[in-house]
């Protein structure tokens, strides 16, 4: 098949998602053309299967905010007539789908018939998708599109929610590949440069906004290193990075928290992980919390959004209501206190996170393609 894949170039789930989705369609045979505006992240070309194509914005005077989506859905036209693509599969409702509908509609014209798969990851819907502004747009560019998924249960019942959709969503979870996962011989040596060897290793990953509750994180932290030596690994950047430093300055915690930012590393850091914690006020997948249990790390988090899907309670970590401090570090004490069971939920992690694997999650996609090319849904 030739497929063209549209998302955000960067280190967002949504990105990452889409990027290794279309590299494992290219290994197993596919022609993938991603078209964005800079080359994801995590976008390898040494595949004569894999194309990137970037969308350009001229800058005019005229124009406050420059149109992206104008811009997108003519380069999209444009690489559906010169590489015969077969189906645009889009990231995002907005504006990905609203610049695909577009692409559709002047394709049309030419009499080429498109058809579109959007993908719905989760801020577009919950946040961004939500505002009164973008409502409208977005019950549009769903209902127009021929085939809809979400990457949970949570986030497709909240779509049916918050907006009126006359269309089917399939759930296809996001997935992780395990076969990245090789251990490092030399582990113990890196672990030593974050960590003594009686100290258990605590991580959090995240781009640090309001909505992954940094506070609490913080908060637990403190309660787990009063019972036992631990050391905190906070790793990435965002607006509440600042405040969390401050918090643990005036704690006394400075000396055990390591606040890394950004970092190409972060596969090294979960093999090195012994707790990882996502407290989210909301989660519409939590890929965090794969990633780390794909590394044999348990999970404590919220049970909010689609993280009951991807951290099951009492077997690869704990649960707690949004904001229970005082559970998520009594549930954390329990899995970090006894090696046995710290062992136990390490190979639950792992068991949970191998249903997630990309070789089980690529055939619902690749499945979906072809009935939706062959215009079977």
């Amino acid at each position: 098949m030739k497929i063209a894949i549209v998302c955000y170039p960067t280190f967002g789930g949504s990105g990452v998602v889409a990027t290794e989705l279309g590299l494992e369609l290219a290994r197993r045979g596919h022609e993938i053309h991603f078209i964005t505006y800079s080359q994801p992240v995590r976008l390898a070309l040494l595949n004569p299967n894999v194309h990137y194509h970037e969308v350009n914005v001229p800058d005019y005077p005229l124009f406050h905010y420059q149109p992206y989506e104008l811009a997108l859905s003519s380069k999209l036209v444009d690489m559906v007539k010169l590489y015969q693509i077969e189906l645009l599969h889009v990231h995002y409702a907005i504006p990905h789908a609203y610049a695909g509908y577009m692409a559709k509609q002047m394709l049309k014209d030419e009499g080429i018939d498109i058809p579109m798969v959007t993908t719905l990851h989760g801020t577009d819907i919950t946040l961004v998708g939500n505002h009164p502004f973008y409502k409208p747009a977005v019950s549009f560019s769903i209902n127009k599109s021929d085939v809809v998924t979400s990457v949970s249960q949570s986030l497709k019942d909240d779509t049916y929610k918050l907006f009126n959709i006359n269309k089917d969503i399939h759930v296809i979870p996001n997935f992780i590949e395990l076969n990245n996962n090789i251990k490092d011989p030399n582990i113990s040596c890196h672990r030593s440069v974050m960590a003594k060897e009686n100290e258990r290793i605590i991580t959090h990953i995240s781009n640090f906004r309001k909505v992954k509750r940094i506070p609490d994180i913080i908060t637990i932290f403190y309660k787990i290193q009063q019972e036992i030596p631990a050391k905190l690994m906070m790793v990435g950047d965002g607006p509440e990075k600042e405040m969390a430093e401050d918090m643990c300055h005036k704690l006394g915690i400075s000396d055990k928290v390591i606040f890394f930012g950004n970092s190409n590393e972060i596969d090294k850091i979960l093999s090195y992980t012994d707790l990882f914690l996502l407290p989210s006020e909301t989660e519409s997948f939590g890929l965090a919390a794969l990633e780390a249990m794909a590394w044999s790390v348990p999970v404590i988090s919220s049970n909010s959004g689609g993280l009951p899907e991807v951290n099951f309670d009492g077997v690869s970590g704990y649960l707690s209501e949004v904001g229970n401090t005082d559970e998520m570090a009594e549930n954390a004490l329990k899995i970090l206190k006894d090696d046995s069971v710290l062992a136990e939920f390490k190979k639950n992690a792992l068991s949970v996170a191998k249903q997630f694997d990309i070789e089980n999650i690529l055939p619902l996609y690749e499945d979906l393609y072809r009935k939706t090319i062959n215009k079977e849904l």
